[in-house]
């Protein structure tokens, strides 16, 4: 387990770090594309953000919410994403949209730092992809390394 420090210059300096970004949207992609089809169902990105537990819980606590109401909210979070209204999501349509989510991210942490405690095998998390980039940069603008 490992404690990062975050504010919403670090996720935004993530987000315009083109490089890095889109390498990071097309791992994570790749992962969601279980069937390796190339774009994404409404299976594939329902199961990511299952597996993410966002919506089923608030604070670590379960909320209960209906089946109707969960699949309610999983289509039009789909539906935000599939941009081009064809039923799947395609890799330009996924980076787009994830995009926009970090960067509302980075506004509402402003510049305030908060602290994360992550798990140091989450290759997964944008946020602790973020930090690793924003420490990677410092090590080499500050002549560290060993």
């Amino acid at each position: 387990m490992g404690v990062v420090i975050i504010d919403g210059s670090t996720v935004k300096n993530f987000v315009t770090d083109e490089e890095h970004f889109n390498k990071s949207m097309d791992e994570s992609f790749a992962a969601l594309d279980l069937n390796e089809d190339g774009v994404l169902c409404r299976s594939e990105l329902r199961k990511a953000f299952e597996s993410l537990r966002l919506i089923e819980s608030h604070f670590g606590v379960d909320v209960a919410t209906t089946p109707e109401e969960l699949n309610q909210l999983y289509d039009s979070i789909f539906d935000k994403f599939d941009l081009d209204g064809s039923n799947t999501i395609d890799p330009q349509e996924f980076k787009s949209e994830m995009k926009k989510i970090l960067l509302a991210i980075a506004d509402g942490l402003g510049s305030c730092p908060i602290q994360m405690a992550l798990e140091d095998d989450d290759r997964s998390n944008f946020l602790k992809k973020a930090a690793d980039l924003e420490a990677a940069k410092l090590v080499v603008n500050h002549g560290g390394g060993s």
